[in-house]
């Protein structure tokens, strides 16, 4: 997959691409049944998103939302055969383009695009002027089809990425899952930490969670892709997000233990998937109560993790 943080000056190979439009947070199955209408043999798939999130710009105070960084985000959409991803910079610029220019300055000349795929709710250009059905008839004066494509629901229940925040906040990733398609995860580089859980027979894989809405405090059977390095791979293991309470630190992260693993994995990247929750975090009287309970957490972890 090839990304672009521009949309001026591409090369010819890269425009003419049949595209999904959209934040995709999550890339849940709402989100790949807009990709997935995007899909046609004459084009290449591409994707238009935009990074910043545009409700980061618009209301910096807010209490963290996303479901996905930018590189998860990537990750996924490059699994489902994305072929151009346009991670637009949502700036001042791009924010004041009305719904014509934007159709008319980065979608028709500045992408190229054959076809725009879009959900339902879609809005775009200053002030979130322009519909779905807008860009359907700009899409006719500059040269692109526009589709439209349905709201998705589960079970009767829509699929959005507010619901998959409600099931992660209440400690039901399996619910999470169903909307989503695939495990939620948290992904990043593993950075040094403390080193306590070494010292204490277990060691573990260190992640920051800064900006992310934080799936329920507490340990999880985990799903574990090593992203980069030798030892690339798949893997199981428990993680335990929280603010490690027996330590007195309260900046929250995520601690993974990967079971039967032996290296070092500073600096590269991982992907941890949410399986099912195990307990809420504790504070313990002493190291021996906590070595118990981590070994009762990883023995339950793969019990789970032996029927998914």
């Amino acid at each position: 997959m090839r990304t672009h943080h521009h949309w001026q000056g591409l090369d010819a190979a890269d425009k003419g691409a049949s595209v999904a439009m959209g934040n995709f947070d999550g890339v849940h199955l709402g989100h790949r049944s807009v990709i997935d209408r995007a899909r046609r043999p004459d084009a290449p798939l591409g994707v238009v998103t935009f990074e910043p999130h545009p409700r980061q710009v618009f209301n910096p105070g807010a209490a963290p939302f996303r479901l996905m960084n930018a590189e998860a985000r990537a990750n996924r959409l490059a699994r489902l055969g994305v072929e151009q991803l346009y991670e637009l910079p949502f700036d001042a610029a791009l924010a004041g383009l009305s719904p014509a220019a934007f159709a008319r300055d980065v979608l028709a000349e500045g992408l190229g695009v054959r076809h725009v795929v879009v959900g339902a709710d879609f809005c775009f250009g200053k002030g979130r002027a322009g519909r779905a059905a807008d860009l359907v008839a700009l899409g006719a004066e500059l040269g692109f089809e526009v589709t439209v494509a349905p709201l998705v629901a589960v079970g009767g229940v829509e699929i959005s990425s507010t619901a998959i925040r409600a099931a992660l906040a209440e400690g039901r990733p399996r619910d999470a899952h169903a909307m989503l398609g695939h495990w939620h995860r948290i992904e990043g580089p593993v950075l040094h930490g403390e080193k306590r859980g070494r010292e204490l027979g277990y060691p573990t894989a260190n992640m920051s969670v800064a900006g992310l809405h934080l799936p329920k405090i507490g340990v999880y059977a985990v799903k574990v892709d090593v992203l980069t390095g030798p030892q690339k791979g798949s893997y199981l293991g428990a993680a335990s997000l929280g603010v490690r309470p027996m330590f007195g630190e309260n900046l929250p992260n995520l601690e993974t233990y990967i079971f039967d693993f032996k290296g070092d994995l500073y600096g590269q990247h991982l992907s941890v998937g949410f399986v099912e929750y195990l307990r809420p975090e504790l504070k313990f009287d002493g190291l021996p109560a906590l070595i118990a309970q981590m070994e009762a957490d990883c023995a339950r972890a793969r019990e789970i993790l032996a029927t998914v």
